[in-house]
């Protein structure tokens, strides 16, 4: 009995920590923020309320928002995935050196600050830049063009900032995978492609899943880089946040977008999770 008491005991002090941290930086917060999006304004009594719901439900303005930032976010995401698994695959596979030199290149923009990155971008997608440049050199454009103020321009610098992510969560999964086992597949007669896509890809699948869940949790609540590129004229959910907390001073509608954002994110993260959980088995 003793034994057994001390073999709970452990865990439960190591684990406890990281509960006491996680109800104060994100259960506390959350519930704070929850209480806030049914509490009406204090001149009207400050009882409970559902219009700063029915404000966002009613109001076209913010449902295009809302579209317009879960529409970048799966752009961005897939996008991610598309160029990150291809360059951890070749990552994964090349020799000791080289593996190094790429992964250096991909964590030293981590090392950068966002913000600086951001106006890089926007001397890059402005007009007169190096994409105009490129674009009216090639002959494929008459005048200079500007990605700026675009979701085009908002897609290129997000991709940017979080390919890191998506390439390093893969990472770690294909070096748990041994290259024998492609070595493996060739000999039995399958083709490169066809060794990716039956062996690399599906063993790659845990990292694919964690890093894209990851890559769209940061893009949906991005703020800094889709307010810079996208501007005004394409705002954002978080830059909505920010403008009603700053500038309108409207703390409970804010809460209430902050409130649907979370719910919306967990409406589409947690069936992805079950069905590539039930897709690995």
């Amino acid at each position: 009995m003793k034994q057994a008491s001390s073999r709970l005991g452990e865990p439960a002090a190591l684990i406890t920590p990281g509960l006491i941290f996680l109800v104060l930086a994100f259960f506390f917060p959350a519930l704070n923020m929850l209480s806030l999006s049914v509490i009406g304004p204090a001149a009207d009594g400050g009882g409970f309320t559902l219009e700063h719901y029915a404000k966002f439900f009613t109001d076209d303005y913010y449902a295009g928002v809302a579209l317009r930032t879960f529409r970048l976010s799966i752009i961005i995401t897939v996008t991610c995935v598309l160029i990150g698994f291809p360059l951890a695959l070749i990552m994964s596979r090349s020799p000791g050196w080289v593996r190094s030199v790429l992964i250096m290149l991909v964590i030293l923009p981590l090392m950068t600050s966002v913000v600086i990155r951001t106006f890089g971008w926007l001397v890059i997608l402005g007009p007169g830049g190096l994409i105009s440049w490129v674009l009216e050199t090639a002959g494929l454009v008459g005048n200079q063009i500007s990605l700026m103020h675009t979701e085009s321009g908002i897609v290129i610098a997000m991709v940017q900032v979080l390919l890191p992510f998506q390439v390093l969560t893969v990472l770690g999964s294909l070096n748990r995978v041994g290259p024998e086992l492609e070595e493996a597949s060739r000999v039995m007669g399958a083709g490169f492609f066809q060794t990716i896509r039956l062996v690399s890809l599906p063993l790659s699948i845990p990292g694919i899943v964690s890093g894209s869940l990851l890559v769209f949790a940061l893009s949906i609540s991005s703020f800094i880089t889709p307010s810079l590129v996208g501007g005004v004229r394409l705002p954002v959910m978080a830059g909505s946040i920010y403008q009603q907390v700053t500038g309108s001073f409207d703390w409970g509608f804010a809460a209430a977008l902050s409130v649907l954002l979370l719910g919306a994110t967990l409406v589409l993260v947690i069936p992805y999770l079950f069905v590539s959980r039930s897709g690995r088995r």
